[in-house]
């Protein structure tokens, strides 16, 4: 199982998460989105548009998990270097890895990270 996981600013749009979702996955297509909870709602949007579900992850679901990328204000917000990693790695599940670095939108807006699990 494949799960897309985002990061994004509040002035975040749809095109922003569609835009990170290109730049991370290319060809490949996820099976599950993924993001806080607080932030679930414009991501729903393009759920809904790509018809595929959501997971919604609570911030204590990624507090402390280890990432590729490190950003400071991630560290210091959500207690995680990536929030689109983070993400990722919590909705795949145990003994999900990486597939890469997050990316970022082209707009600088939203991120978006691919992780790989186990199917459920």
């Amino acid at each position: 199982m494949i799960v897309a996981g985002f990061g994004y600013r509040g002035g975040a749009t749809c095109e922003s998460l569609r835009s990170a979702l290109e730049k991370a996955g290319g060809d490949c297509r996820p099976h599950l989105l993924a993001t806080l909870d607080s932030k679930a709602r414009l991501l729903e949007r393009l759920a809904s548009v790509l018809s595929l579900p959501l997971a919604a992850v609570t911030p204590e679901d990624i507090a402390g998990r280890p990432t590729l990328t490190c950003s400071a204000a991630s560290l210091s917000a959500h207690g995680t270097g990536s929030v689109a990693e983070a993400v990722a790695l919590a909705a795949a599940g145990a003994n999900a890895r990486l597939l890469a670095p997050r990316v970022v939108s082209e707009d600088r807006m939203a991120t978006c990270a691919l992780a790989e699990g186990e199917d459920p």
